[in-house]
């Protein structure tokens, strides 16, 4: 929220730093050990706790923003697939390691101090330049927080990006990098390229029983029993527990009747909005562009990107400025406003594709609100009958006896291995979740209790092993057709390696490409000049690569994407990169800026997470996700 609270009012620089400092934070992983923390605490970076409400609103803000770019509302099953999950919690705890250091070092801003920066702020200014109250309070209901959480958010943001721009203060790649990069980025090479068919070329013998047998010998990882275990499974899974929940029709028009409002589809408009430095400037464009004949060409020549001034199929919520969107929301279509002085800039609005909006009926999202509540109430049925197994675990019960009771689905797994097949290599557990119950099956131990598995509808398996046949041999005999097939594949692979080696020679002694490719009955194919990083159609990516550590006019051979024969190919042309345009090379120093600061960032972060300890209270983030995960309401 706190972003979209200061969309266009602080430093564009120091957010996206702030940005990857967030993101970088998401690769050192937390801690799973939580313990005497406050009620209602999630997490915890040294000595700054983060609440369960604060990752509530950090969810539904992750979940709102990714909706709005992607113009329709996530699933719960969506946002878990995208990582919402995980970006929410990074987001607060890059922010809690920060502000920890921050308070170590001692730093803040005085009353007087963010006062004035608040005064100093473009968005809270009025049409005067000076500092409005109105236009303040204003944005603060927009929001929908309160003056001191603003103030509070906001000072600590500011005392962040002390920290943020002290130390990334002066960090750029040296011009010698970034003339290295470019020029081998750039450079480009046409290659040729033919794959011999050696059906013609290699015959590999049959091998006798004594080569069998050594190759079984060097093999045998390759043929063994793998190890079995039986277990017992207990699954607690969504749609068991959706199966027992029922929805009456009166719930769901209730639920319909009581958020009414959030059915409705808005009217959509596209919007071009174009933004000039004041209003005489606005009006000289107006004057130019309201009598057009092709209105995307005058604004070009007033020289405007389409890009840049197209704002896509926006709902009036979508914009920021309320003075903008009344007007955008008041036009005709193909219609051009006056300049409209709004909190940021002088706008001119033209109007593209009007979509009408519509109060969508009960009958309509009857399904939606159903599976909307069912999956409320499936959330909460989850962790209650979670509770139920544990206390009953903890009383000694098995998870037969479990089952019984609780009415879920229990089952005994004679043999499974690690794949989840049985002896006869089929699955040995036919279930969407039959992966992660092998995997918790092998993590755990005879006689033990793990933990509960998480599944990945947000249920839970509960494992047991209750025996383990470990790896055996088996015999040569038993698995001599095995062994004969390896060991002809083995010998047909080295004999190609040899018969690409003597053609690569020889190439490199002088002989003809297009000779040795119909010597071989083989097509030649050439590429265009491609750089290193391109990967043109029938030369696999290890093939591109290993053309470029060659001279003009080097051959080489190099495997197949399927792994099983070779090509032979030959670097025909070498063209050095061009000069960087100004363009090319601002931004690819540019590029090396961010991967620097990326780099001592994720750093910096290692080392907070290190000196101050992280750690996640597993218990309170299901509970937040499972009532909090989506922008509902419950009982």
């Amino acid at each position: 929220m706190l972003d979209a609270m200061r969309r266009g009012a602080v430093n564009i620089g120091a957010k996206l730093l702030l940005g990857l400092l967030i993101i970088a934070f998401a690769v050192w992983g937390v801690a799973d050990v939580f313990r005497g923390y406050g009620r209602g605490t999630l997490a915890r970076v040294g000595s700054t706790e983060i609440s369960v409400d604060e990752y509530r609103q950090a969810y539904n803000d992750e979940m709102a923003s990714i909706s709005r770019r992607m113009g329709r509302r996530l699933t719960t099953e969506q946002a878990k697939l995208l990582g919402l999950e995980q970006r929410a919690l990074s987001r607060l705890m890059g922010a809690a390691a920060i502000d920890t250091h921050a308070r170590q070092l001692h730093l803040g801003l005085s009353e007087q101090g963010i006062a004035e920066l608040i005064r100093q702020d473009p968005a809270f200014k009025g049409f005067d330049g000076a500092f409005s109250q109105r236009n303040f309070q204003s944005y603060l209901r927009q929001n929908g927080v309160s003056e001191g959480y603003y103030v509070n958010n906001r000072r600590k943001e500011e005392v962040r990006e002390q920290l943020t721009d002290t130390l990334l203060g002066g960090l750029a790649p040296p011009q010698l990098l970034v003339d290295l990069i470019y020029r081998y980025s750039e450079e480009r090479r046409v290659i040729e390229h033919f794959t011999p068919d050696y059906d013609k070329l290699v015959k590999p013998a049959d091998p006798d029983e004594a080569k069998l047998k050594e190759y079984y010998e060097q093999n045998k990882r390759q043929f063994m029993t793998p190890e079995l275990r039986r277990i017992a499974v207990l699954l607690l899974t969504r749609e068991e527990v959706k199966g027992r929940t029922t929805i009456d029709e009166e719930e769901i028009k209730a639920a319909y009747e009581k958020d009414k409002e959030r059915f409705n589809v808005p009217e959509r408009r596209a919007i071009t909005q174009l933004s000039f430095p004041d209003k005489a400037a606005a009006e000289k464009a107006y004057a130019e562009l309201a009598n057009a004949k092709d209105f995307k060409e005058a604004a070009a020549k007033l020289g405007f990107k389409e890009s840049d001034i197209e704002l896509g199929s926006l709902a009036r919520k979508d914009m920021i400025d309320p003075k903008i969107a009344e007007a955008a929301f008041t036009l005709g279509k193909d219609e051009l406003s006056k300049p409209i002085e709004g909190q940021f800039a002088v706008v001119l609005v033209r109007i593209g594709e009007i979509v009408p909006g519509k109060q969508r009926t009960f009958e309509e999202v009857k399904g939606e609100i159903k599976e909307r509540l069912a999956n409320e109430r499936a959330n909460r049925e989850l962790q209650a009958l979670h509770e139920k197994v544990e206390n009953e675990r903890s009383a000694g019960k098995t998870l037969s006896e479990i089952g019984t009771d609780l009415k879920l689905p229990f089952r005994e797994i004679a043999a499974i291995d690690r794949a989840g097949n049985g002896p006869d290599g089929k699955p040995a557990f036919e279930h969407a979740e039959a992966a992660r119950v092998a995997q918790a099956a092998f993590a755990g131990a005879v006689g033990i209790e793990p933990e509960a598995t998480d599944l990945s509808d947000g249920g839970y398996a509960w494992v047991d092993v209750l025996a383990v046949t470990t790896e055996k041999q088996k015999p040569f005999d038993a698995v001599q057709a095995e062994v004969k097939a390896g060991a002809v594949e083995q010998e047909r692979r080295k004999e190609i390696a040899a018969a690409a080696a003597k053609l690569v020679e020889r190439l490199n002694a002088g002989e003809s490409f297009d000779t040795l490719a119909s010597e071989v009955s083989a097509k030649v194919d050439k590429t265009a000049p491609i750089t290193r990083n391109t990967a043109p159609e029938g030369l696999p990516r290890n093939a591109v690569q290993l053309a470029f550590t060659l001279p003009k006019g080097g051959a080489t051979s190099a495997l197949t994407s399927d792994g099983k024969a070779r090509m032979i190919l030959r670097v025909a042309d070498v063209i050095p990169a061009p000069a960087p345009t100004a363009e090319q090379a601002a931004n690819l120093k540019a590029e090396l800026a961010r991967q620097l600061q990326n780099d001592v960032l994720a750093e910096y972060l290692s080392g907070l997470q290190a000196r101050y300890g992280v750690s996640v209270n597993d218990a309170a983030l299901k509970q937040a996700l499972g009532s909090g995960g989506e922008q509902t309401d419950t009982e």
